[in-house]
């Protein structure tokens, strides 16, 4: 890690530099760690000068001992994990605002959902939930319905969900009893039930199988620092899974929904845990339905009180619902081109998103910035936007751009993780329970394999065997026992907001 001088302006305690006003007076304008948590927006057209600033606050972020997630949809931000190569452009930039130019390297871990290109990052169907499974499959509201008595059923009896082989059997049983469940849960239709199959069968083909499964990631392993206390660049490789519009969104916004059930209240405190850059975020909101925006609205809202602030990066404001905008704080707006009517209205609304500064335009202001040149309004002391400016932004330190294979892999060699999730577990779980009988038959899942070691503890194999009066006595009393909590703990399964197993 390189020293800064006490005097540099990146040395500013308690801040991140984003750039400097170029209107003569050079003035510096921060990100706040304190109110980093009150979330953040990029946005500009492509070329603008976006990549840069979101690799700028991670840099920043990192420095300050705050762990940061992030996708990297072009391979471009993976430069994290290397020392800049001083670009004339990032030269002559920090020169411009005041600055020595420093190359400089960050803690980077890789993660691939495939894993090819770092560490594999899974989860299980449960842990999922149905409303984003649902999400994932593009199901209509009734086949929704279908998914959810699926989810039902299974947490009542002890199904366990890991991969979509466990969701194809567990679909498959909740179809050959639909009479049993009707009455409890509705009509489960066979033509919701083969549009879902379908659908699960695509998903397969996307390699969204790949992502299911154990063991599933430990989302306190990206909350890390290194021994020089910077917090831990997690990048998620995601060149291949963006082929796959709605995996990526819905990952992503799974991972998001894992911290907010995961991590314990902080309040406010003086720097987030963690920062989570959601890229492409309009992929987001996209023909997301109305129960799901609501969701998003609210995890937003909510889960700044867990130390996580999450910056949306998209090419326009809009792509971001109202509600959702509303909650973004801290704003870095590239360059707008306004060609068509349409384009000029949304110019307009992207200005008006932001506290008017007098001295300039900004609807004029944001047609003409220069590459690598934004709107910027950052939260003030008290928690109000501060007055847009126009600024030059800082080069960041690391490299901006790919690396070489080679450089990956030593990364890869070199991380903390080798080994923790590369090999795949397929323990046993509702395909293998179905398989042999179903819960009434098998022991109830995952219910039943607690009681059979509980049994097989106290007396042994029992084949072959022949219990006197008492332990058999024993036995029926344990196996009640065992029932009844195992039921007991499958109906107190809960689920949070987006769906997803509370934790």
């Amino acid at each position: 890690m390189s020293e800064m001088k006490s005097d540099s302006p990146n040395a500013v305690p308690g801040k991140i530099l984003v750039g400097a006003t170029h209107d003569g007076a050079r003035a510096y304008r921060y990100l706040a760690l304190s109110l980093a948590n009150r979330h953040g927006l990029i946005s500009g057209a492509t070329g603008g000068g976006k990549t840069v600033s979101l690799q700028l606050l991670a840099e920043g972020f990192s420095n300050a001992g705050t762990a940061v997630f992030l996708a990297d949809v072009k391979g471009d931000l993976a430069g994290l994990s290397q020392p800049g190569d001083s670009k004339p452009a990032f030269v002559k930039r920090a020169a411009e605002i005041g600055l020595d130019y420093e190359p400089d390297r960050f803690p980077v871990v890789f993660w691939d959902v495939f894993g090819e290109q770092g560490h594999m990052v899974r989860a299980t169907v449960s842990e999922m939930g149905p409303l984003l499974i649902s999400r994932l499959l593009d199901l209509n509201e009734t086949q929704e319905g279908v998914v959810n008595i699926v989810f039902k059923v299974a947490d009542e009896q002890g199904l366990l969900l890991i991969d979509l082989k466990d969701l194809r059997a567990a679909l498959t049983y909740v179809a050959e009893h639909a009479a049993d469940f009707k009455v409890k849960y509705g009509n489960i239709a066979p033509a919701s039930v083969g549009a879902i199959q379908r659908q699960l069968l695509t998903l397969e083909t996307q390699g969204g199988d790949k992502f299911f499964g154990e063991p599933a990631l430990d989302i306190s392993d990206f909350i890390r620092a290194d021994r020089d206390g910077r917090g831990a660049v997690n990048i998620l490789t995601a060149e291949r899974l963006m082929r796959s519009p709605k995996l990526y969104a819905t990952f992503l916004l799974w991972m998001l929904s894992e911290l907010f059930e995961t991590l314990p209240e902080v309040g406010d405190a003086d720097k987030p845990k963690l920062v989570f850059f959601f890229d492409e975020a309009h992929l987001l909101f996209d023909e997301a339905p109305k129960a799901l925006l609501s969701a998003i609205e609210q995890v937003v809202r909510l889960i700044r009180s867990k130390g996580v602030g999450v910056y949306f990066i998209t090419q326009n404001p809009l792509d971001v619902p109202d509600a959702v905008l509303g909650q973004l704080g801290n704003r870095i707006q590239h360059a707008l081109r306004a060609f068509t009517p349409r384009d000029q209205k949304a110019v307009r609304a992207a200005a008006e998103t932001f506290r008017k500064n007098p001295a300039f335009d900004t609807t004029e202001a944001i047609m003409h910035l220069a590459v690598g040149e934004a709107l910027v309004s950052m939260l003030g002391e008290k928690g109000a936007p501060e007055m847009v400016d126009r600024v030059l932004i800082a080069p960041p330190a690391a490299r901006v751009g790919p690396i070489a294979p080679e450089e990956r892999a030593a990364m890869m060699a070199e991380s903390k993780f080798v080994g923790k999730y590369d090999q795949a577990i397929d323990r046993e779980s509702a395909f293998e329970t179905l398989q042999g009988g179903g819960p009434a038959k098998s022991g109830g899942g995952m219910l039943g394999g607690v009681i059979g070691g509980v049994l097989g503890t106290l007396f042994g194999s029992a084949k072959g065997k022949r219990l006197s009066p008492a332990e058999a006595a024993m036995r029926s009393a344990v196996q009640s026992a065992a029932r009844e909590a195992g039921t007991r703990i499958a109906k107190e399964i809960l689920r949070g907001v987006l769906g997803t197993m509370s934790k």
